[in-house]
Parts: C-alpha cells; structure tokens; sequence
C-alpha cells in the first residue's frame, strides 16, 4: 500500500473512531452540520467536514415552524436513489429530519452540486438489511450509535428521485 493511502486509511480510521464516541457525534451534529451547510454548497459537493465519507444537504420543513430546515448528511447511493441513516449519533430519539421527513416526505437534496426533489420512505425490511450492511462497511460508527439508541431501532431512509 502505498504511503498516501496508508495515511487516508489512518485518518478515516481516527475519524470513524471519535465520531462514534459521544463527543465525537456531538461535534458532528452541531458543529460539523453547520459548517458543512456552508462547505458543501460553496463546493458544490466536494467538499465537508468528515473529508472521508459523501454528504449531502437535506432540506426538509420542519414539523411545527413550517420553515424549511437543512441539515448535512453522510449518505449512500442505491443506483439514482440515495439512502440516510437517522442515527442522530445513537440518540434515544429521532432526529428531527427524520420526523419532517414523516410528516412530509418530499425533500430538496443538494448532491454532487445538484439540487433536485426527492420523496423519502423508510426501507422495506429486506432493503434495510441490506442498506444497514453497507452503511457499517462505509461508516463503523453505526454500530456504537445503535448500541446507544437502546431499543430505538435507527432507521434506514430511502430517498427517490421526483421525475
């Protein structure tokens, strides 16, 4: 392997490490999505905070305000559908784009530098198996979230494109 690789290796390595603990996912949720808002749409997508794993931003409105709401997140891609994880770092409760994404699931998604519309529903079972597995090969932290989480089982969300 050579030194370079060696040396993302590591640094991914550190970072899935302390973005598991619960410093870690705090630092994440409140400091990295704030900058990450700004980061990715100056980028264009190419750049945020993890430097190591894709983000996207998800705009949803929200519950109560019916303000729009936009929130960095590390994301997966099932052909032209991208998958979420609600993990909120192993919260006990959901996180609030989750819940608005519940109450209306049609979401503006900022990816790769392009902004499209997206419909969210959570994964059928044996998609959620499947899409748990790949999210634990691309972030391990997922793990130590769900242990947190307690019996709240994390949710798997797929979000569709709207044509």
């Amino acid at each position: 392997m050579n030194k370079k690789l060696q040396q993302v290796k590591v640094v991914k390595g550190f970072l899935a490490w302390f973005g598991s603990t619960k410093a870690g996912a705090w630092t994440i949720i409140n400091i990295g999505t704030r900058i990450d808002r700004w980061l990715i749409r100056f980028s264009k997508g190419r750049l945020n905070s993890t430097f190591a794993w894709p983000c996207l931003l998800l705009t949803t409105k929200g519950i109560k305000t019916r303000l729009n709401r936009t929130v960095a997140l590390v994301y997966l891609k099932d052909g032209k559908n991208l998958i979420l994880i609600a993990s909120k770092g192993g919260n006990l409760r959901h996180p609030s784009w989750y819940l608005n994404l519940k109450a209306n699931p049609i979401a503006q998604v900022l990816v790769d530098g392009l902004d499209a519309h997206y419909e969210a529903s959570d994964a059928e079972e044996e998609d959620y198996d499947r899409f748990w597995q790949e999210a634990l090969n691309v972030y391990s932290g997922y793990k130590k979230y769900q242990e947190r989480a307690g019996d709240r089982k994390i949710p798997v969300v797929v979000l569709k494109p709207i044509k």
